[in-house]
Order: C-alpha cells, then sequence, then structure tokens
C-alpha cells in the first residue's frame, strides 16, 4: 500500500503547507509546471520517492531532470502521467492514439489548473488532475490531491485545499 500526493502547476511556487503533505506520502508525483528546480529540491528533501514530469512552462534545465511523460506500475496500477494530457471524450492529440490503443489505469496531467478527477467509462481508467497548488494562474483556491494505492485499487481520495492565492 501506497499514500500519493499528486500536485502539479506549482510555477516555482512552494511553501510548508506543501511541504507538510509531502512529508505524510509515501511517494510524491508532480504533473508539470515545475518552474525551478527549488520545488522539486524541496520535495525531494523530504526523503519520500518523487516522480515527475516537465509542463510547457519549464525551462531546459527542469526538462533535463524530467522527461515528457511517465509511465510505471505502482503496486498493480499501470500509472501515466504527463502535463498536457485533456480529460475523457477531450484527451490531447498528442496522447490521443496511445491512450485509446493502451490506456492505462490512472491517467494524469496538469495544465489547465482546474481540479478534477473523473472515470473513462468507455476505456476503463480513472483520469486526475489535482489542479494549481502554485500561486500563479487564474484559479483561485490552490489544491493537490492525496489518495493510497493497494494492489489493484485506487482508494481513500482526498482534495486538499492550500490557503493563500
Amino acid at each position: 500500500m501506497k499514500k500519493i500526493l499528486l500536485l502539479s502547476d506549482n510555477h516555482s511556487y512552494i511553501d510548508d503547507r506543501i511541504i507538510h503533505y509531502a512529508k505524510q506520502a509515501d511517494e510524491i508525483w508532480h504533473a508539470g509546471d515545475i518552474g525551478d528546480l527549488n520545488v522539486t529540491d524541496k520535495l525531494q528533501a523530504t526523503g519520500k520517492p518523487l516522480i515527475g514530469v516537465y509542463g510547457n512552462i519549464d525551462n531546459a534545465e527542469v526538462r533535463k531532470e524530467f522527461p515528457l511523460h511517465q509511465r510505471w506500475m505502482c503496486e498493480d496500477v499501470d500509472v501515466w502521467m504527463t502535463h498536457i494530457g485533456g480529460y475523457p471524450k477531450k484527451y490531447n492529440p498528442a496522447v490521443r492514439e496511445e491512450i485509446q490503443q493502451n490506456p492505462p489505469k490512472l491517467f494524469i496531467c496538469g495544465h489547465s489548473h482546474i481540479l478534477k478527477v473523473m472515470m473513462d467509462k468507455d476505456l476503463g481508467l480513472l483520469h486526475m488532475n489535482p489542479g494549481a497548488a502554485g500561486k500563479h494562474g487564474w484559479h483561485k483556491q490552490r489544491t493537490m490531491l492525496r489518495f493510497t494505492i493497494d494492489g489493484k485499487e485506487i482508494k481513500g481520495l482526498e482534495v486538499i485545499e492550500l490557503a493563500g492565492k
């Protein structure tokens, strides 16, 4: 069983509240728009494993550290994470063919700054977008997601709302 903290769209911002939740997780997943490696350095300083992808605002330094896509097994769950992926019925053209031919069980993206969790019943996958953990952007509420993966199950989903935009 693994407790996951999922965040995205920091745009170079990190604070003690984010670190507080990161320390409680078994793994930290970042869905892009990191902004500055200071963000991921502080997340890694918690001692928790970090899996991340770069986003559209990320510079060459961030892109050297993190790939555009990550696909891996977490316990018995096939996970695919990318920054600009879209959502069920409106997948980004760059991922649409692959997601239809070889769907993961969990598809994660960021970019929109809109927290969204929904099933794709056609493909049998769960889509998650944690919203934005940073202060830059049009969102009114900073958010992250926390959940558990236990074997084949994704459970215990919680929305974390962070104070101060």
